[in-house]
């Protein structure tokens, strides 16, 4: 099946400064992706070229196997702050979006949704909650009936009850569809229980990509002997290590065969993973600044 994004060499940047460099990656149909990483780290670049409200200067995006810009009607963006004209109803939001929309257009979804969640059809948007205006934010992204749905940080600012009402009204709209998501967000807890595929971003590169129930198979905690240089049977890569006089505990991407019975093996959760990883990043890049071993 022909991927829904995908990314090669792909690269864009603001004056000097690459925001995303060198970013190949694909996220099949039908997946709900995280996509992780922290400020600074080219998730909303990378969202924004998805969508097609900037151009590459490197590389290339497709949608569908298209230049973003031509599948426009299949893609569904909520983008960061869920902007909204705040002096419109909500009522009225979703009949300029029926104007704006004229090849596939599900108001009437729109209306039951924000009618179960007792969301005022009459009083301005404004007014509403943070909350509240993440849900009709969603609510007009998901009228659109789309292929693909873009979500850029729509629930950081929110509070626990409203990001769980958020999520709970996402995951009930992807599961009556074929809808592809991906979702940028710092609440790892919230992806982990949501999401099937994750996109490590640090760094303005991807550094980890691709299904979450194969990225914790591979990936263990290490603990035992204090570790040198030295390879150890059935690891592929050492992400992260910290030693003690006597002992270490690393995290490892596991390679072919038993891992050296000298070690205990620890399962990992996708925060173990993704933090892991981050850091790594970071001390490379700090050792490469810094003219240190990394």
């Amino acid at each position: 099946m022909e991927p829904a994004v995908e990314t090669r060499a792909l690269g864009k940047r603001y004056g000097r400064t690459w925001a995303l460099r060198d970013c190949a990656l694909e996220v099949p149909a039908g997946r709900i992706a995280a996509l992780v990483g922290p400020n600074g780290a080219g998730k909303t670049t990378l969202l924004h070229l998805a969508v097609g409200l900037l151009k590459p200067d490197e590389g290339e995006v497709r949608v569908f196997g298209r230049e973003p810009r031509s599948v426009l009607p299949d893609i569904g963006f909520v983008a960061q702050d869920t902007p909204l004209y705040r002096d419109f109803t909500a009522a009225e939001l979703i009949t300029m979006g029926g104007k704006l929309n004229r090849r596939r257009w599900d108001a009437a979804l729109a209306r039951e949704r924000l009618a179960m969640l007792g969301i005022p059809p009459d009083k301005p948007v404004g007014k509403l909650s943070g909350g509240q205006r993440a849900q009709v934010a969603l609510a007009l992204a998901l009228a659109k009936r789309p292929r693909l749905l873009l979500l850029d940080e729509p629930i950081a600012s929110l509070d626990p009850l409203a990001r769980r009402e958020f999520m709970q009204t996402l995951m009930g709209a992807v599961a009556e569809s074929e809808t592809t998501v991906v979702l940028s967000s710092h609440l790892l807890a919230d992806l982990e229980r949501s999401c099937d595929s994750l996109i490590v971003l640090q760094q303005s590169r991807v550094q980890l990509a691709g299904a979450v129930d194969e990225l914790l198979e591979s990936h263990r905690t290490l603990t035992g002997p204090r570790a040198g240089s030295e390879a150890i049977a059935g690891v592929a890569k050492v992400v992260r290590a910290s030693h003690t006089e006597r002992q270490s505990t690393l995290l490892v991407r596991r390679g072919d065969g038993p891992i050296d019975p000298l070690w205990t093996e620890h399962e990992v959760t996708l925060e173990d993973v993704v933090l892991a990883y981050l850091a790594d990043a970071d001390t490379r890049v700090g050792a490469a600044a810094w003219g240190v071993p990394a």
